[in-house]
C-alpha cells in the first residue's frame, strides 16, 4: 500500500526519520523504550510510535521490518497498537548480544506487560510481522519470507473494543541507536481465520 502521511500519526517523533510512499525510516533515540512494571518494576513510555486509526473490526496489517544497523542490547522494532500508557501491544525482534536475539511479543494490560520470547540467530535482520483484529482479540504472527507466517501470540485487550491505533514502532533502551527500515505496509481482510474447532460456550 501507498503511505499517506495524513493518515499516520505519530505518539513522539525519534530524532530522525524519513516517509516517502513505500518505505519508512525511522533512527532511535538512545534511552527509548516501552514497558510497564511487571518483574522490572519501572515504567518506561518515550519510544516513537507512528500509526493510524481504525474502527474496523476484522484486518490484517502486514509489513517487513529490517534492521541492518540493530547492534546494541535490547534495540528492537517492530508492530505495535498502542492505546495509551498502560494498554498496547507489540511484537519485535530485541537484539541480545553477537550469539542471540529475543523474537517476541509484550501485551500490556491496565499497566502491566508480560513478555513471551524465543531466542534466534543473532544474524537474523529482517522481519515480516502480520497484525489481526478480530473484534476484540488480536493475533501477532511473523515470517522470515512474508509468505510462510508462524502464530507468536493470540491475546484479548481489554481497552481495543472499539476504535484503535496500530502501525510500527522503534527504539533503543539503552545507550544506543539504530535505523529501522518499514516496507511492503499492507492492510487487508482479516488473514486470521475464525477458530474452527470447539463451539463458543453459550451465555
Amino acid at each position: 500500500m501507498k503511505i499517506n502521511c495524513n493518515e499516520w500519526i505519530w505518539t513522539r517523533q525519534p530524532k530522525d526519520y524519513s516517509i516517502s510512499e513505500d518505505k519508512i525510516e525511522i533512527t532511535t533515540n538512545p534511552h527509548t523504550d516501552l514497558w510497564q512494571r511487571t518483574y522490572y518494576h519501572f515504567r518506561n513510555d518515550n519510544a516513537p510510535v507512528l500509526q493510524m486509526r481504525t474502527k474496523e473490526k476484522f484486518f490484517s496489517f502486514v509489513v517487513k521490518t529490517e534492521f541492518p544497523e540493530s547492534h546494541h542490547r535490547f534495540d528492537q522494532c517492530g508492530i505495535v497498537m498502542y492505546l495509551d500508557s498502560e494498554n498496547w501491544l507489540k511484537g519485535s525482534i530485541e537484539y541480545e548480544n553477537e550469539q542471540f536475539q529475543h523474537l517476541g511479543s509484550v501485551a500490556t494490560n491496565m499497566g502491566y506487560s508480560d513478555w513471551a520470547t524465543t531466542a534466534i540467530s543473532a544474524d537474523v535482520k529482517s522481519m515480516w510481522y502480520r497484525f489481526s483484529r478480530r473484534e476484540d482479540d488480536y493475533c501477532i504472527e511473523c515470517s522470515e519470507d512474508g509468505v510462510n507466517y508462524s502464530q507468536m501470540r493470540v491475546c484479548h485487550m481489554w481497552k481495543a473494543s472499539d476504535e484503535i491505533q496500530f502501525g510500527i514502532y522503534a527504539c533503543s533502551p539503552e545507550d544506543s541507536s539504530f535505523t529501522a527500515v518499514f516496507t511492503n505496509m499492507e492492510v487487508t481482510e482479516c488473514k486470521w481465520l475464525a477458530h474452527n474447532g470447539q463451539a463458543p460456550d453459550k451465555e
